[in-house]
């Protein structure tokens, strides 16, 4: 884009993506979300150079390229062009929060290019103005009026645990899911909303798995009457062979996840009977849960953050 002499600014931010949410739903009229952040990272670059607001990104990436331009704006620099990489392993349209991921550390990412800091809830601000999203930005594990943004709320660290992410392809648009109003329903089923959270609330101040689980599985089957998943009860019996304290979905997706504590002999097992045990699956990642939050990365840093995405 610009000869390396006028380059006024460069940094790299990573975000975590999520498999699906351990709730969402809404309580007392109000939309909520608890993501399920996972050790699978969206990493933005941003280089800035003197110019008039061009920015140059991903054709496939619309949404981070609006985000660098809505972050420019935010900081009131309108003297800059901008250009955009991102990389990662994260797939689009299942649920895993690959455009949040993307969008929270591309703002990041612009906003330490020129030497501002972003608080959390300003990258959230901003990125619920491109379109509905995970809480995977705010630290913690955290709950997060997803398409409003008035509660924005860290429940606590991540708990000691894995999840086995099951893909069955297929996808979901979020911006169309969205913007469905669903009111009707999620009204109906906000006593069972009200009590998933509860447990996770419980779970994550108590570090208890089994009550997340209990929290989380609740939800999913709740979300059955607002975006039916066919495979739920077949990963649900599964879950209870394999050792798993509960099932998670993605509420607006296609993913459904078996949680467990930190187990790894117990993940590994559960994946193998997944592939033999659950018609039509496609990808299984066996992942860890981890704290939300966009963090910077250093250039020394980046060498390790390839070998990240390669497991």
């Amino acid at each position: 884009m610009t000869q390396t002499a006028n380059i006024i600014g460069a940094a790299t931010a990573r975000s975590p993506g999520s498999c699906g949410e351990l709730a969402q739903g809404m309580l007392d009229g109000g939309y909520f979300l608890v993501s399920c952040p996972i050790d699978m990272f969206s990493t933005a670059t941003v280089t800035l150079s003197h110019g008039s607001g061009r920015v140059d990104a991903p054709a496939d990436a619309p949404k981070s390229r609006q985000a660098v331009s809505l972050t420019l704006a935010h900081l009131g620099r309108y003297d800059v062009d901008a250009h955009l990489r991102l990389s990662g392993p994260l797939p689009r349209g299942k649920g895993m929060a690959s455009s949040t991921a993307d969008v929270a550390a591309t703002i990041a990412a612009t906003a330490d290019a020129l030497g501002a800091e972003m608080p959390p809830s300003e990258v959230a601000r901003i990125a619920l103005r491109i379109e509905p999203s995970d809480s995977v930005m705010l630290p913690g594990i955290a709950k997060l009026d997803h398409k409003r943004g008035s509660v924005a709320k860290t429940l606590g660290s991540a708990p000691d645990m894995r999840v086995v992410v099951l893909d069955f392809g297929g996808d979901v648009d979020t911006l169309a899911f969205n913007g469905v109003n669903r009111d009707g329903a999620l009204r109906r089923l906000q006593p069972e909303f009200g009590d998933a959270l509860a447990l996770i609330e419980r779970g994550i101040r108590t570090g208890s798995a089994a009550d997340i689980g209990a929290g989380a599985t609740r939800s999913a089957i709740a979300n059955q009457q607002l975006l039916y998943k066919p495979q739920l009860d077949a990963v649900l019996r599964l879950a209870d062979d394999v050792g798993a304290v509960g099932v998670n979905a993605a509420h607006s997706g296609t993913v459904l996840g078996m949680l467990f504590e930190d187990d790894n002999a117990l993940t590994e097992n559960a994946v193998s009977r997944a592939w033999e045990s659950l018609f039509g699956i496609r990808r299984i990642y066996n992942r860890r849960i981890v704290d939300g939050g966009v963090t910077l990365v250093e250039m020394s840093d980046k060498s390790e953050e390839a070998s990240l995405w390669q497991r």
